[in-house]
């Protein structure tokens, strides 16, 4: 009979209380990392404004780096979840596809223009290379891999490797997806738009 730990409910409150306190440290930090930037603001900053010490931020995340990562792992969750949904759209899986590109480029436009700061934030969290992000590479790769089966089900696609599609499908549009790469491939005058990028992945899968 497998036996099981029991949780005093004292451990259980303190349990709750530690991960409201450690959401607010993520809201507070994302905010002023909206605000002022990730490289000008401090944990001291943090702990300023939430009217705590600094020692008692280091209790929940070791670095401002670990503060960071934690950040950039709830917007990767974020952006997944828009994945999931259109692949989950009663719609051709060429047209899930499209979407994806256009809805990422247009998310990740609007953020290198409106919200400056933010874009700094990924930024630097995609040179971190963090496990974060390659856990969300693979989880996309995950998602598209189920895109690409259904397209290959339905007779849209020719008959192939739905995961090796999937992988190639992604460098096919990166130029209109990773925002390092936007910011500097935009700036081309004859820099193809995130629809034209889409069609042309999409009709190699079609061959």
């Amino acid at each position: 009979m497998a036996v099981h730990a029991l949780q005093s409910p004292g451990s259980s409150e303190s349990d709750a209380r530690r991960v409201e306190t450690s959401e607010r440290i993520l809201d507070e930090a994302e905010r002023l990392f909206r605000h002022y930037g990730f490289g000008k603001t401090t944990v001291a900053d943090i702990a300023r404004e939430l009217g705590m010490s600094p020692a008692n931020v280091y209790r929940f995340f070791p670095s401002k780096s670990a503060i960071h990562e934690a950040i950039a792992t709830r917007m990767l969750a974020m952006q997944e979840v828009a994945l999931q949904r259109i692949s989950e759209l009663p719609i051709p899986a060429a047209e899930k596809l499209r979407r994806f590109v256009v809805d990422r480029y247009h998310s990740t436009l609007a953020l290198m223009i409106d919200e400056t700061k933010v874009h700094e934030m990924v930024t630097a969290a995609l040179d971190e290379h963090w496990s974060v992000i390659d856990r969300h590479l693979q989880r996309v790769t995950e998602i598209l891999t189920h895109i690409m089966e259904q397209g290959i089900a339905a007779g849209e696609f020719a008959a192939q490797d739905p995961e090796a599609a999937a992988r190639g499908f992604k460098v096919a549009v990166v130029s209109a997806i990773h925002p390092s790469i936007m910011a500097q491939c935009r700036k081309d005058p004859d820099f193809p738009t995130p629809e034209e990028v889409a069609d042309f992945a999409i009709r190699a899968l079609k061959a």
